[in-house]
């Protein structure tokens, strides 16, 4: 452990956790504001793993860029910090500082509500549960980003993205992290039956043949890939973005 996180955890012993929160908020803000507002540079600031653990945040700013200052609508799926309800949320503040005029909204299995701010919505709730996704919906959609950073369980994430990406608008913007994890059986992913197994790479794989569904002859066409309106998919290293046609 280095010298700075044993600070960190002798200051958060000692204060109250309302009164570390806002040093913690203020530190973070007067850093965002200070420093570079490129998206990595605000990955470092809010200290989420969408940069350093992972590389996405190059990708997501060639994606996001031209939304930055648009009111847009964002939902994460996974707020971070497990079962610790103090703990997480660092994305969140992220994607809130990156969109000036964006709402965010997270939701996780674990209770996360002590970390509601302004323009941070969070709800408690299960990624597989249609019914609870279509009602985060009503509440604070329609969403323009979706972003699944939950599970990671394939089943979960196949069931998101079929509650979910229906009732994205045209243009709206899906995005998978971590796809790693359709290799590894843990969250019921397979290496060694890796074109077989039902996971989430698998999964878009085959929807990249509905993209061109108008070409398809009317002979023996598949119909095990529904037209669920994917304009285009995109896929990077444990990265997929699926854009609504």
């Amino acid at each position: 452990m280095t010298s700075t996180s044993n600070w960190k955890d002798k200051v958060r012993a000692v204060l109250p956790w309302k009164v570390y929160w806002r040093l913690k908020r203020v530190r973070e803000e007067w850093k965002a504001w200070h420093g570079n507002h490129d998206l990595t540079s605000l990955a470092k600031v809010y200290q989420t793993d969408k940069w350093g653990k992972h590389l996405y945040t190059p990708i997501y700013d060639q994606w996001f860029a031209s939304l930055r200052y648009q009111p847009v609508k964002l939902l994460e799926i996974g707020v971070g910090g497990y079962d610790r309800p103090h703990f997480g949320g660092n994305s969140l503040r992220m994607w809130k500082r990156y969109f000036a005029k964006g709402i965010i909204t997270g939701i996780d299995l674990y209770e996360k509500s002590a970390l509601k701010e302004s323009r941070i919505n969070i709800v408690k709730g299960d990624q597989s549960d249609a019914a609870f996704l279509i009602e985060v919906t009503r509440m604070y959609g329609p969403f323009d980003i979706i972003i699944d950073d939950g599970s990671h369980v394939q089943s979960h994430i196949i069931a998101s993205f079929e509650a979910l990406f229906p009732l994205l608008p045209a243009g709206g913007i899906y995005v998978i992290e971590d796809t790693q994890t359709s290799y590894w059986p843990k969250f019921e992913g397979s290496t060694t039956e890796m074109n077989t197994v039902p996971s989430a790479m698998n999964y878009f794989i085959q929807r990249v043949h509905g993209i061109n569904r108008s070409e398809w002859r009317n002979e023996g066409q598949p119909t095990d890939i529904p037209d669920q309106g994917i304009g285009s998919i995109a896929f990077y290293h444990n990265l997929i973005f699926i854009v609504k046609g």
